[in-house]
């Protein structure tokens, strides 16, 4: 992520000698995102990241950690958190609250094929299958309740059609979260934030192979369908247009149904959802471009992509034909 706080190499080599990690050999301030800061830290044992939050609070953080840490005894490959001899995963770097995770193998792939989809909806459905037996339970601090308290934030910054677009699908998003098929939709810990630069993929031993998703720190206790959609609005969709690839989409759900199919509410509000998932991100964005914080290495993203995904979502509601 950014590097809102530089870390000096001997208190990053401190801290992974206290993990047993090894003395430290490099380490790299990580460009990519804009919540907290990141490292890659090579020692004589492994690779790993290094994160220092700047935003989540210490009382917020365990529920991401141990989320991590149970869904890699379950067999889901996602980035390890390492504990110290006491057996804590939350450390104290420069004054913040940091955490160290194993590193995943591999590289993005930031222009998926229809394989690359389906492996991701295969392991995502077996992410929320595996995230039911997760005993902690937090609100995604990124959901319904912070929308409504953003968009008055961002309203002065938008011309009118944005204006009336915003509040027109906030209002939209509130009457079918309230609905009862809104209340009905299954729930459990999601990753919320699952984009095709959150996830690894290595083809050094063969075909293309999904090494596992990372950056779990916008989780929480929400509708698993907004996960789903969050991914059908990155990994199948054009990124210039906004439209959804249908071949893409589909093969992603039907790896996604194999694991973990849908209820019949979560087929009805399919569309709901992806226009949710489009919301939450466009209104993001303009946060983040309007209101931006001051970092060593910060790119905040263009909102406008996922202003065209809204509208095509508005204008092409899509059910998974399945």
């Amino acid at each position: 992520m950014a590097v809102y706080t530089e870390v000096g190499f001997p208190e990053a080599d401190t801290l992974l000698q206290s993990l047993g990690l090894g003395p430290l050999t490099d380490l790299q301030g990580i460009r990519s995102g804009i919540e907290n800061t990141n490292y890659y830290a090579s020692t004589t044992k492994g690779q790993w990241v290094l994160t220092l939050f700047e935003r989540l609070s210490r009382a917020e953080l365990p529920y991401y950690l141990r989320l991590m840490q149970h869904l890699a005894t379950q067999g889901i490959p996602v980035p390890a958190p390492q504990a110290d001899a006491q057996g804590e995963v939350l450390h104290t770097v420069a004054g913040k609250p940091a955490a160290v995770v194993t590193r995943l193998p591999g590289s993005h792939r930031l222009a998926p094929d229809v394989d690359h989809a389906a492996q991701v909806g295969a392991m995502l459905g077996r992410m929320h299958v595996a995230g039911a037996g997760f005993a902690l339970h937090q609100p995604h601090l990124r959901g319904l309740d912070w929308w409504a308290q953003t968009v008055p934030v961002v309203l002065p910054h938008l011309h009118p059609a944005q204006s009336a677009l915003i509040q027109d699908e906030l209002a939209f998003q509130q009457q079918v979260a309230s609905s009862a098929a809104g209340q009905s939709l299954p729930r459990g810990p999601i990753h919320a934030d699952l984009f095709r630069d959150n996830a690894m993929f290595d083809d050094t031993a063969g075909p293309d192979r999904l090494c596992g998703f990372f950056d779990f720190y916008f989780a929480g206790d929400d509708v698993l369908l907004f996960d789903v959609a969050v991914c059908l609005n990155d990994w199948c969709t054009d990124l210039d247009s906004g439209h959804l690839v249908e071949e893409r989409a589909g093969s992603f759900m039907a790896a996604y149904q194999a694991a973990r199919p849908l209820t019949h509410a979560e087929d009805r509000l399919m569309p709901a959802l992806l226009r949710a998932a489009a919301f939450r991100f466009w209104l993001s964005r303009l946060w983040d471009w309007h209101l931006p914080r001051d970092a060593a290495l910060l790119q905040p993203k263009d909102p406008r992509q996922f202003e065209r995904v809204l509208r095509d979502r508005i204008l092409n509601p899509w059910h998974p034909c399945l």
